[in-house]
């Protein structure tokens, strides 16, 4: 017998999040820090965690939650009303330096708010174990893009300290491979390919940085879930960072390889700028711990064989 009460919470928990797709497709931009793209990965890891649940939550409670969600999306209407416009004149008040990261970060704030409150609604303290994926993850988000807001660019020093080091493995790859010239200075490449010259300069957000960020608290809240020894969670924790910084190395590769083989316009390279780290970094991020539960499911089986 299905659960009515769950799938009917999970549609409430969701509704926000479908509206602003539904309303404002165009606002689902799948860079980081130019769109709500993230907004679609957090609805996955909710409703991956959720369905198929044995609890039931009461109807007072789903009651209770839907006068939030409807708040949350008046917001999202309201922001196309002036209020976008108000939290971008606020931005001088608090000395941010990128307009566009300060002005999402409250898209993430707000959005996990909601959705940590509904959890906490229905399932009380118990949904930090029962669905935190999710919540981590617009949390993560939007504490990337406040970081991003006020220490821009190189600004923010222990972050951007093992980039130079990404930039120099990336060169010796492209020298290796032999697709082009490829010099490292600190954090800036300088390539040379079939459509000319190019010089790259590397933030931590554009190295993937903020993936790493993200993916050790995403990745930490599952491990939470799982019924397995201590030093099998540390080994998945490691392997799955070590995972994060071979993809970001790959993202940095491929903006080279764009550079080197396809077009030296900053115009249509800043396009696949844009795209390349979220489409690389998200599919892994779900990959990884897809293969950990198949992996453990597996073990579970043997064991009880």
């Amino acid at each position: 017998m299905r659960n009515w009460n769950l799938i009917f919470g999970i549609f409430i928990i969701a509704s926000p999040i479908l509206f602003s797709m539904v309303a404002y497709p165009d606002s689902i931009a799948w860079s980081w820090n130019e769109g709500r793209g993230g907004y679609f990965f957090a609805l996955v890891f909710i409703v991956a965690e959720l369905i198929g649940l044995k609890i039931v939550i009461s109807k007072k409670r789903l009651l209770t939650v839907i006068p939030m969600a409807l708040l949350t999306i008046a917001y999202l209407i309201s922001l196309e009303s002036g209020l976008r416009d108000y939290i971008i004149e606020s931005a001088e008040q608090f000395d941010v330096q990128l307009i566009y990261s300060w002005t999402w970060m409250w898209d993430f704030v707000i959005m996990a708010i909601f959705i940590v409150s509904a959890l906490t609604l229905f399932f009380g303290k118990r949904w930090i174990r029962i669905a935190p994926a999710g919540p981590i993850f617009l949390t993560g988000t939007a504490i990337i893009l406040s970081l991003d807001a006020f220490f821009p660019y190189d600004t923010l020093g222990p972050l951007q300290y093992i980039v130079p080091y990404l930039v120099q493995a990336n060169v010796w790859i492209i020298t290796m491979l032999d697709l082009g010239t490829a010099i490292a200075k600190d954090n800036v490449m300088f390539l040379r390919g079939d459509h000319g010259s190019m010089a790259l300069q590397v933030f931590w957000p554009s190295a993937g940085v903020h993936s790493i960020i993200i993916f050790s608290l995403v990745i930490g809240a599952f491990m939470l879930k799982l019924n397995i020894p201590r030093h099998r969670k540390i080994m998945y924790f490691v392997l799955g960072i070590i995972g994060t910084i071979t993809v970001n190395l790959i993202r940095i590769f491929s903006l080279s390889w764009y550079a080197l083989k396809v077009t030296t316009d900053p115009v249509a390279w800043e396009e696949y700028h844009k795209i390349a780290g979220e489409i690389m970094f998200l599919p892994w991020l779900f990959a990884f711990i897809l293969i950990v539960i198949l992996i453990e499911s597996r073990r579970m089986k043997r064991l009880e064989q």
